[in-house]
């Protein structure tokens, strides 16, 4: 594979069109496209809301995104996808895993490139509206696009041992968790600067498609969590609106609800399109890739939600948020924030493992849910011990949150065998190692 790319083009310059990603092998030169330079007029507001919801574009559209390919690397890492093509060469190395993953890689890349491109045009876009004279526009730009930022982070965090935090030409590395950590700074800023100045009902109805705080309170929870600040995933945790039924004056989930985000037939979810061509991948199961010891309820109902039986002969396909390329795909999931507290409590100094319990049965028998996601069981019963109270929330994480891109860092946190999945960590992008000195060594595994 040819690694001629322009100094730099990684983290400013890499367009949707300069990253496209073929899924065969096949020789790339990724080019400089650019000169579509964000840095030109950003001083109105209507230019900071254009290059945001660019940001919005670059995270969730297309096989490039950040979405898509954070989802399709951790669901063959952990055993949740099945390759269906050896021809899809990305996807091949993926589901071989171990060494067979190298910095060729252009999942690993699209992932890489697309996450620092938002994490760069977010900081342009947060530079540009703190100097606007609408203060409420401004909280609403800069709380919007760090949603963005804050994911990207996460992402690259979750993936590499090593990432960086800021944007430009050889730039440092700093620890995976000071990477979670950068995401909750950013987070806590757009929160005091919507704290500080609500946001403006003219940003809602010019950009807005997600319940901003909302979702900044559930990724701080998240990330909390995944940096081990227990008493702060908590917190945040327990400041997230999450309801469980779609308002009876309402015939669907709205932005003042919960967050998803949304796509129409130009803008398609790209893992549904893949889906549906039954080319690339499927569930590896109907335990969604979990061993025997974890299998799932025959009688929970997240089964029949995330998979489905289609074609002739019938073969398990993946249903949930990939039925059609509109369906829409959720920030978190109320889930989530439920199983965040579980783990919470269950990680303390002290274990609290009778309200651990207690949050891990709100999910486990729940029997409504804006999104569908419902198991309707019996309750998890019994004198558990911390080890068997934690081991219960990553199962139920497994199957509450399919095909989110969060198994692989749930598999390090909760210390599951190695054998359970196909790499921990990912080798960086030759990109990268090309262009900036400090790139560390790849893991080897």
């Amino acid at each position: 594979m040819m690694r001629n790319i322009k100094r730099n083009s990684i983290y400013i310059a890499v367009g949707l069109s300069a990253i496209t990603s073929f899924m065969s092998s096949c020789t790339k030169d990724y080019e400089d496209p650019s000169r579509a330079r964000t840095e030109v007029a950003l001083g109105s507001s209507q230019a900071l809301s254009a290059v945001a919801m660019g940001v919005n574009r670059t995270y969730t559209l297309s096989r490039t995104g950040v979405l898509f390919n954070s989802v399709t690397a951790s669901g063959f890492a952990s055993n949740e996808f099945k390759l269906l093509n050896a021809g899809n060469i990305p996807e091949l190395q993926l589901s071989t895993g171990g060494t067979a993953v190298d910095g060729t890689n252009t999942i690993l890349f699209n992932m890489w490139a697309s996450s620092l491109k938002v994490i760069d045009e977010s900081n342009k876009v947060i530079a540009g509206a703190e100097a606007l004279g609408d203060k409420g526009y401004a909280s609403g730009l800069i709380g919007y696009v760090t949603v963005f930022k804050a994911l990207s982070l996460g992402t690259l965090s979750t993936f590499w041992e090593k990432v960086p935090v800021t944007t430009g030409k050889a730039v440092p590395f700093v620890d995976r968790m000071d990477g979670y950590k950068a995401a909750i700074t950013a987070i806590d800023n757009a929160l005091a600067k919507i704290a500080a100045t609500p946001i403006s009902a003219q940003f809602n109805s010019t950009v807005n498609n997600i319940n901003i705080a909302n979702a900044l309170q559930a990724l701080k929870a998240r990330y909390a969590l995944f940096s081990g600040q227990y008493a702060l995933a908590l917190t945040a945790a327990n400041a997230v609106t999450t309801p469980t039924v779609i308002p009876a004056n309402k015939t669907a989930i709205t932005p003042a609800d919960i967050s998803p985000f949304k796509f129409d037939a130009a803008n398609a979810n790209a893992i549904a399109s893949v889906v549906i061509s039954n080319n690339v991948f499927q569930p590896l199961d109907a335990n969604l890739g979990l061993p025997a010891s974890l299998a799932p309820d025959p009688n929970d109902k997240r089964i029949p939600f995330y998979t489905m039986m289609a074609g002739s002969p019938a073969s398990i396909r993946m249903a949930g948020f990939a039925t059609s390329v509109t369906t829409s795909f959720p920030i978190f999931l109320p889930g989530e924030i439920t199983l965040i507290k579980a783990e919470a409590y269950a990680r303390q100094t002290t274990p609290d493992v009778v309200n651990g319990l207690i949050e891990l049965n709100k999910v486990v028998t729940k029997t409504s849910d804006v999104f569908g996601v419902k198991a309707e069981l019996a309750p998890v019963v019994g004198a558990l011990t911390p080890a068997q109270l934690l081991e219960q929330i990553y199962k139920h994480r497994c199957i509450e949150l399919y095909a989110s891109g969060l198994k692989l860092e749930d598999m390090r946190r909760f210390g599951r065998p190695v054998s359970e999945r196909k790499r921990s960590f990912m080798p960086y992008p030759f990109q990268e190692r090309d262009n900036n000195p400090n790139t560390p060594a790849n893991p080897a595994f």
